[in-house]
């Protein structure tokens, strides 16, 4: 193991770790300290370890060796980030060390449902199919009024749409859209207005934007209406 980086947040508690500085895990790691959280990445690649050299805090390290992330402290990260997908027994091998390791929270990267399974069944707390996930946002978003899209556990989502039609020049009291349609306008957004909550006595122009949640199936139907 080669410390690339001597300033490097090694077990800071606040440190985010990410393993494996592919395009995932770099573009994951710039974000994240961009936005404030120290970071430490995990390259085993010299290759990569070059190009990334000086860039970010990062240490050249075999991952899938049980040893080597517990001389980097990783049981002292709140967060780990395993960014390796391509190769699925060393991305196995990766969350189970850190599972093993008693890291705080696991995050993973799949590229399968087969795969997101396993790194499941073995421990990972949070688990991602980064081209999937954008593929059915992606899908929603182009097949509807939909402007933005933000799916949770069990079929929950909020989205960003155009006002159908026939809700235009009414008021949520007259509308009654949670009975009619199963789903919560949360606020409104008027061109040049500040953001409103929804209130019986909000009124929607054809200009509005509407911030809705609900069930996934439920929205898609009310989003689609003419």
């Amino acid at each position: 193991m080669d410390r690339k980086n001597e300033g490097s947040p090694g077990g800071d508690k606040g440190a985010v770790l990410v393993i494996g500085m592919g395009r995932f895990g770099s573009r994951l790691a710039l974000t994240v300290e961009r936005l404030g959280r120290e970071v430490l990445a995990v390259e085993s690649d010299p290759e990569v370890i070059r190009r990334w050299s000086g860039r970010i805090s990062l240490v050249e390290a075999d991952a899938t060796d049980p040893d080597a992330l517990d001389q980097l402290g990783a049981q002292e990260f709140p967060i780990a980030v395993v960014g390796v997908g391509t190769a699925l027994e060393a991305s196995v091998l990766i969350t189970s060390n850190l599972v093993d390791l008693g890291t705080a929270q696991v995050w993973a990267k799949a590229t399968s449902a087969e795969h997101k399974r396993i790194l499941e069944r073995i421990g990972a707390d949070h688990v991602v199919l980064p081209e999937a996930d954008a593929a059915e946002r992606l899908a929603h978003l182009v097949s509807g009024k939909l402007l933005d899209y933000i799916e949770f556990e069990d079929g929950f989502t909020i989205v960003k749409m155009r006002p159908p039609k026939e809700t235009v020049g009414f008021t949520l009291g007259q509308l009654e859209i949670r009975k009619r349609y199963g789903v919560t306008v949360i606020g409104v957004k008027s061109p040049g207005v500040e953001f409103e909550y929804a209130a019986d006595e909000t009124r929607i122009g054809a200009r509005d934007l509407l911030i809705v949640s609900g069930n996934t199936t439920l929205l898609d139907r009310f989003a689609s209406r003419p």
